[in-house]
C-alpha cells in the first residue's frame, strides 16, 4: 500500500471514498468528451453514478457550450470531493 494510504483506518476509508468519487466524475468527463456510446451499460452506469455524485452542482454555471457545462458540472464536484475528503481524512488521521 502506498504511503498516501497509511495511517488511521477511518482516514484511509474517507480518502479512498473521496478518490473513487472524484475518479468516477472525471471518468464521466473523459467519456463525454470522447463521445462514448451511451447505449453501453458501463457508460450508462458511470453516467448515472456521476450524475448522482455531482447532482448538487448541476447548473450552477450556465454556459452556452456543452463541453464547458459538462466540465463545470462534473469537474467542480470532483475537486470538492478531493479537497474536502483529503482535508477531513487528514484531520481524522491527526486525531
Amino acid at each position: 500500500m502506498s504511503r498516501r494510504y497509511r495511517g488511521n483506518l477511518a482516514a484511509t476509508i474517507i480518502m479512498v471514498a473521496a478518490d473513487v468519487a472524484a475518479f468516477i466524475l472525471i471518468l464521466w468527463i473523459v467519456l463525454w468528451m470522447l463521445d462514448a456510446n451511451r447505449a453501453n451499460d458501463l457508460v450508462e452506469w458511470i453516467h448515472d453514478m456521476a450524475s448522482w455524485l455531482g447532482g448538487w452542482a448541476h447548473d450552477i454555471f450556465s454556459t452556452s457550450s456543452d463541453w464547458a457545462r459538462t466540465l463545470l458540472n462534473y469537474g467542480l464536484p470532483a475537486a470538492v470531493y478531493l479537497v474536502v475528503g483529503h482535508a477531513v481524512a487528514g484531520r481524522v488521521n491527526r486525531a
